[in-house]
């Protein structure tokens, strides 16, 4: 502990950020803004309804589009989605603040029949959609500013990690990569073996400094002005240890998480149930067959006969342009894997001159990628036409024919190349239990910028807890990540 000791208060309080500073904004951000959307959902259903407001038979409804904006706050904070732990974050948030719209709803139908009061349902009917949708936008943009603060580095808080070293590193690699978490790690605390190991000397992780062992981990979070602890997944932390830790940590309110063993599985798929005084965690398994497939199934084929139809002269206009910019066909057709393996022809634009494949093997050397997969940045056998249909994904409209064949979705794993899965590891063969996406985790979280291992983990992560809400998720994200280019080559 020598380290700590050489390290004063005054060093670390420059960086020291209250933990309730950032909530307590966004808290009242988010309580402002809903009373604001109240309040223009009310006018706008009352002016669209009714038109002139001077009448005494629309004077009811003036009240009523006053009182709209304070009965909404009081509905959404019944909903518990004024609690910090479920802002800024995941799904909860906005699951909340649509729960409440249909409380409210619910709420006004059932005492407007149980009084007989006779209510204009063309202003309910525009008020309280409206009213809901405009929320949950509004919600979306005040969550997006909040990520491009952490971007920047604030709003943080401060972590102390405790777990083996592989796990943290892990741990740190993903949260700099992923900093809407809103969580820097400060320092780590590892098993006492570790730090005997290296005969006292100071150690680092991905420059984090190792400040103790496990029985330091409360001294080390008061020296270091940390906000949290995450003990991540490691048998000489058991229920024992880490009741007494929550009990030291409670001094100074400092929020205590604690990692499962089981990585990448989302909150829905899981449920802790008590059993004999033990919390143990259920968990779902995906669902990879029945009837959310057959929603998930029928949802694509929808969508990609209406973007056809819709992108129809875009995509004639793409044909002539590829067949008058170089030699060769338009589509361009290429085996790949499936679900279960099964090899299907994938479709899209051309983008690479006729002898693309017999240059490959000279052009192996070149390869900037890790793993199985084959990329350069700057792929000589790219045509000038071909770099700027990948840039913004035009090549791969044709794979809505795929969609509609019922051998790729919309979202999901990317289509795999037979050589590229005679490479799999058991794990990694897991990615092809469902149809491959023209998008997915990878697409929307760098494309070809992403290390192997992370465009695994990505299609891993999306194999185990897809939803559709989370395909749609997805699909929206992908506008912006098209729109931007990054990781297309």
């Amino acid at each position: 502990m020598a380290v700590l000791e050489e390290a004063s208060a005054a060093q670390w309080g420059t960086y020291r950020v209250d933990p309730d500073t950032w909530p307590r904004w966004y808290v009242r951000g988010a309580l402002s803004l809903d009373f604001l959307v109240a309040l223009a959902a009310g006018s706008a259903a009352l002016f669209v309804r009714f038109g002139e407001i001077d009448q005494p038979s629309v004077l009811p409804y003036v009240f009523a589009s006053l009182a709209l904006p304070f009965l909404w706050v009081m509905a959404v904070a019944l909903s518990r989605g004024y609690e910090t732990r479920f802002l800024g974050l995941g799904s909860d948030e906005f699951r909340r603040v649509l729960n409440a719209g249909v409380s409210l709803t619910a709420a006004v139908a059932i005492l407007a029949y149980a009084a007989k009061i006779d209510i204009a349902r063309g202003y309910v009917v525009l008020a309280l959609p409206l009213l809901t949708v405009g929320n949950l936008g509004a919600r979306y943009g005040l969550r997006q500013g909040l990520h491009r603060l952490r971007a920047r580095g604030l709003c943080m808080r401060r972590v102390v990690v405790v777990g083996h070293e592989g796990t943290v590193v892990e741990l740190i690699q993903r949260l700099r990569r992923e900093r809407y978490h809103g969580m820097h790690i400060v320092a780590a605390c590892l098993p006492r073996t570790v730090l005997d190991d290296d005969g006292g000397t100071v150690r680092h992780l991905e420059d984090v400094p190792v400040y103790g062992d496990f029985s330091e981990v409360a001294l080390v979070v008061e020296q270091v002005a940390a906000d949290a602890v995450a003990v991540l997944a490691c048998p000489e932390l058991d229920g024992v240890s880490l009741r007494r830790l929550a009990w030291q940590l409670e001094k100074s309110r400092t929020d205590l998480v604690v990692a499962p063993a089981l990585m990448d599985v989302a909150g829905p798929r899981t449920t802790i149930r008590p059993v004999a005084g033990l919390p143990l965690l259920h968990v779902e398994h995906p669902e990879l067959a029945g009837v959310r497939q057959l929603i998930k199934g029928l949802f694509d084929r929808v969508v990609a006969a209406a973007v056809l139809l819709v992108l129809s002269p875009l995509l004639a206009a793409i044909v002539v342009a590829v067949r008058l910019t170089s030699c060769g066909p338009a589509i361009f057709r290429q085996t790949r894997v499936g679900r279960d393996g099964r090899e299907f022809t994938v479709y899209k634009f051309r983008t690479m001159y006729v002898d693309a494949e017999r240059r490959r093997e000279e052009l192996l050397v070149h390869n900037e990628h890790d793993g199985v997969l084959f990329k350069i940045r700057n792929d000589p056998r790219v045509t000038p036409l071909g770099t700027r249909l990948r840039r913004y994904s035009l090549d791969e409209l044709p794979q809505l024919v795929n969609v509609l064949l019922g051998q790729m979705s919309l979202v999901g794993p990317r289509p795999p190349l037979p050589c590229e899965v005679a490479k799999y590891g058991y794990d990694v063969r897991r990615r092809l239990v469902v149809r491959p996406g023209m998008t997915g985790l990878w697409q929307i979280s760098g494309r070809a910028d992403l290390s192997w291992e992370e465009a695994v983990r990505l299609d891993l992560r999306y194999v185990e807890n897809w939803s559709l809400a989370l395909d749609l998720l997805i699909l929206w994200k992908t506008w912006r990540a098209v729109l931007r280019g990054a990781g297309a080559y």
